[in-house]
């Protein structure tokens, strides 16, 4: 099995597959390398694409050190991957606590992101339920602790922007709770103490997010309901952000509808690629019009 030393010496197992400018996508906590397999299928056919499980995700490492866990490391073990095979640039896409990673990515090292996705991002960033999701944080990771992942998976696999997912397609949410179920139980209590619930809000991030300049598209399922009002202030203060919300669709949106994720993120036709990386490398992400800034319901001129 392939794995990377980050640069805190941890080893961390990842994928590779296809040839071209690379891909990273970062796995959300409910995930793995084998999240993305729908996407890897898509985008290997043009593009470099990299999945990596996070560490706690076992074939990576699991310290047993809570305090290599945290919102920083997850953003630099990205970095750490991009560094051990070689790579300047990259788009980055990630998912939840992925996306989290990768929003944290894009604001310190804007040089090496080609492209940010950022994907059902925000849950407890509302700063009236910051409390509240640490506790819910802690009673999870508790929960596993107690249960096991292989008994606790499944609860947590039918939260309320998750049965979305099932009732769409069962066979696909079956298969991602079966994988959960499969995680490091140790891992999974560390990762949920050390990067979930420490991490900071994004409504004390906004200055940061300004200063974003790679083409970032943020995507969030409608049902996702944790995640809309931080999809909209990431489109508020990204000035390079496209927002896309896919309906009736809840927080699994790269499995529960993967081909809609697909075609928002390079176009339904590859030989006229048209979506957020082809766009990327164009003069349709330079930025917003500061005309689209001005707050009035009808033009000043009229």
């Amino acid at each position: 099995m392939p794995h990377l030393a980050t640069d805190d010496g941890v080893k961390l197992y990842y994928e590779e597959t296809g040839r071209g400018i690379p891909i990273v996508f970062v796995h959300e906590f409910a995930g793995d390398c084998r999240s993305w397999e729908h996407q890897v299928r898509y985008f290997a056919r043009y593009y470099r694409c990299i999945t990596f499980n996070a560490r706690g995700y076992p074939p990576s490492d699991v310290p047993k050190d809570g305090e290599r866990y945290s919102q920083a490391r997850a953003r630099d073990d990205i970095r750490s991957v991009l560094d051990a095979l070689g790579i300047d640039k990259a788009h980055v896409v990630g998912l939840s606590m992925g996306g989290f990673a990768t929003l944290h990515f894009g604001f310190t090292y804007p040089d090496r992101a080609r492209s940010l996705v950022i994907a059902g991002c925000g849950y407890g960033a509302a700063p009236d339920k910051r409390a509240q999701f640490a506790e819910e944080a802690e009673a999870s990771a508790r929960r596993f602790e107690e249960l096991t992942m292989a008994k606790a998976a499944e609860a947590y696999a039918l939260g309320p922007t998750r049965v979305q997912h099932q009732n769409r397609d069962p066979r696909s949410w079956r298969e991602f709770a079966d994988q959960f179920a499969e995680h490091s139980t140790e891992g999974a209590a560390l990762t949920m103490r050390g990067v979930q619930k420490r991490r900071p809000s994004l409504f004390d991030l906004a200055d940061n997010m300004k200063t974003i300049t790679a083409p970032t598209l943020i995507m969030t399922g409608d049902e996702d309901w944790p995640c809309l009002e931080p999809g909209i202030l990431m489109k508020r203060h990204i000035s390079t952000a496209g927002l896309v919300v896919m309906p009736n669709a809840g927080h699994n949106i790269n499995l529960e509808d993967p081909a809609r994720v697909q075609r928002a993120s390079v176009g339904p036709v590859p030989r006229r690629r048209r979506g957020h990386l082809a766009d990327a490398r164009s003069a349709r992400h330079g930025g917003r019009d500061p005309r689209a800034l001005i707050v009035a319901f009808t033009p000043r001129n009229s």
